[in-house]
């Protein structure tokens, strides 16, 4: 390969033993190319599928010896099923955005379409905002009312001593004067 290049004959070197041609289309998948992948996809997910199925199969002889519930395997299954979902969620989100269908997504799964109105806010977000405060502004109520409270309790004990300095003030300056 090597002397190919002195030479000038790299990249026809196919009297070298064990030559491998470089990329004609570096960057660029082939027809060719592309159907050996998608070949080699379907291989790999053949050997996932018996992968799972084997895995399937051990669970369902565990479960069988009383190690793994029925009821266990359903919630495992749902939990499984849930994470699947959120995953496709966000590739379906994806996948839109690509073929130009973003922000019309409703058949995605939990999909949440963006703001239409930003910076504005529109009767019905204005409602909600209302509402609210409202809330909000019960719950400050109510939190002024219990400090008042705790304020008027110490206020009384406070108003008996003042009310009982005032006597020994008194008193005191009654000796004075005296």
């Amino acid at each position: 390969e090597d002397m190919c290049k002195e030479v000038g004959a790299y990249p026809k070197c196919a009297q070298c033993p064990q030559f491998v041609a470089p990329d004609s289309t570096p960057g660029v998948m082939t027809w060719e190319e592309l159907l050996e992948h998608m070949d080699n996809l379907v291989e790999w997910g053949q050997g996932q599928i018996k992968g799972w199925h084997k895995q399937a199969s051990a669970l369902q002889v565990e479960g069988s010896k009383g190690q793994q519930s029925e009821k266990a395997c359903s919630e495992e299954d749902v939990a499984h099923r849930v994470q699947l979902q959120n995953k496709l969620a966000g590739v379906c989100e994806d996948m839109c955005k690509e073929v130009g269908a973003y922000p019309k997504c409703a058949q995605c799964p939990q999909f949440v379409a963006p703001d239409s109105t930003p910076g504005v806010m529109t009767w019905e977000e204005l409602l909600e905002h209302m509402d609210n405060l409202v809330e909000w502004g019960q719950g400050q109520i109510k939190g002024w009312h219990k400090q008042a409270s705790a304020l008027q309790v110490e206020g009384s004990k406070g108003q008996q001593s003042e009310k009982a300095c005032s006597e020994e003030d008194v008193a005191h300056r009654v000796q004075l004067q005296n």
